[in-house]
């Protein structure tokens, strides 16, 4: 551990936590596979202990021997950047949550296939970009028995810094990675596609066919306008949610977690029979 006390806002090493954007971070030189950064003790101590490799940590310096003393010696020779509440304020454009900052290296995705292998429940994200509800729709899914999440190449990163501070860490405790033709992926790794849709021929969230399929890949769409035509007309079953006093639709967020609920795999560890 070397403990780095910084007195300016271009001390070297530091750009990570301020200057780089997202994708300068993914493609950070001298990182295999890039960086990204995670906020907050509980957060951090979460990415820890699910695997996941830290490079650096920046904070105040009160939390050197207070919340971040654990992570500090969990973490051998990384370089802690610290100094005063004001400077890192300034630095990192506000007040630091927790006190705590930590770039931690990407972890190797593994293939679709590797991560479906075994799941009964797993979730499509196809073109969401706001990162406020991947973060939100991730939580869901480790709460509520998703066994992985896969997103379309036009969704946005989960590991963006905003999205892994939404999930409170949940990123890090569901198995996920990026798919391409997700119908078409999964239909041969034996999953039934559900596209959540409102279609003529949209089936209730709670009819009891659903409930009895084994193995459920529920595709959400994008915010805006839902899931494209060409991929509604590939699944297997049209679904809706039953609304009252002619709400038409929820948030993507909001319907993933009503949907994780209702489709779950009952009597599964940790879920309600």
């Amino acid at each position: 551990m070397a403990i780095i006390e910084i007195s300016s806002l271009d001390h070297p090493g530091i750009e990570v936590f301020a200057r780089l954007t997202e994708a300068q971070l993914r493609n950070y030189t001298g990182t295999e596979g890039g960086l990204f950064i995670a906020e907050s003790p509980k957060v951090i101590r979460t990415a820890i202990e699910a695997g996941l490799e830290p490079a650096a940590l920046l904070c105040e310096r009160k939390h050197i021997k207070g919340d971040a003393a654990d992570i500090i010696g969990k973490c051998g020779d990384m370089p802690v950047y610290t100094g005063d509440r004001e400077l890192l304020a300034r630095l990192t454009g506000y007040t630091l949550t927790r006190g705590v900052l930590c770039a931690m290296r990407r972890p190797r995705l593994k293939t679709a296939e590797e991560i479906c292998r075994g799941a009964r429940r797993v979730v499509v994200i196809d073109n969401v970009v706001d990162t406020t509800n991947i973060g939100a729709i991730f939580r869901s899914a480790a709460a509520l028995g998703i066994d992985a999440v896969l997103l379309t190449r036009d969704s946005c990163d989960p590991l963006n810094r905003r999205a892994v501070r939404v999930s409170m860490g949940s990123v890090f405790l569901v198995p996920w990675t990026w798919i391409d033709n997700p119908v078409e992926s999964l239909k041969p790794l034996g999953f039934k596609t559900v596209a959540m849709a409102l279609t003529d021929n949209s089936i209730p969230l709670d009819s009891p066919t659903l409930a009895e399929e084994r193995r459920l890949a529920i595709i959400m769409g994008t915010e805006g306008d839902g899931l494209p035509y060409d991929t509604i007309s590939k699944t297997d079953y049209r679904v809706r949610i039953p609304m009252q006093h002619g709400v038409d639709s929820l948030n993507v967020a909001a319907a993933s977690a009503v949907a994780f609920w209702q489709l779950r795999v009952k009597g599964k560890a940790g879920c309600e029979t």
